[in-house]
């Protein structure tokens, strides 16, 4: 199997599914130590949100609950990636960077970082239990 092209910022070309499967294809397809911070967010997820829905759109992994829509992404950049909270301006605390959209909220990830587990998972439990964004 041809391993995934990386398009700008080293982003994987993963194509749109649906399930699991997807979402592990785009993480090993992550590049360097990017793949790492993309396994153990998935596993967190995971751990944090039972019956958690994932899937493959725009080259990103998104994940949702069935019935309330999608509250997580992910997505690499050259220098960090990306975690994504359609819903992030209604958590506490608020994830620390704006979108142009008034209610997305990020948290980027660096080479280096160690992320709080327990403010991510709180974050991921709180974004779980809201009404998400029906994208697809």
């Amino acid at each position: 199997m041809a391993k995934p092209k990386l398009l700008s910022g080293g982003n994987p070309q993963i194509p749109k599914g649906d399930g699991d499967g997807p979402v592990q294809a785009y993480i090993a397809a992550m590049p360097g130590w990017k793949q790492g911070v993309g396994r153990h967010l998935d596993e967190l997820v995971g751990r944090t949100v039972p019956g958690v829905r994932k899937a493959v759109r725009w080259n990103s992994p998104y994940y949702g609950i069935d019935g309330r829509g999608w509250f997580l992404s992910f997505h690499c950049f050259t220098k960090y990636i990306k975690v994504t909270f359609l819903c992030g301006g209604a958590l506490r605390p608020v994830p620390p960077v704006a979108s142009k959209h008034e209610h997305v909220r990020y948290f980027h990830i660096h080479e280096g970082d160690a992320p709080d587990d327990d403010l991510l998972a709180s974050w991921f439990r709180q974004s779980s239990a809201l009404p998400g964004e029906d994208l697809f």
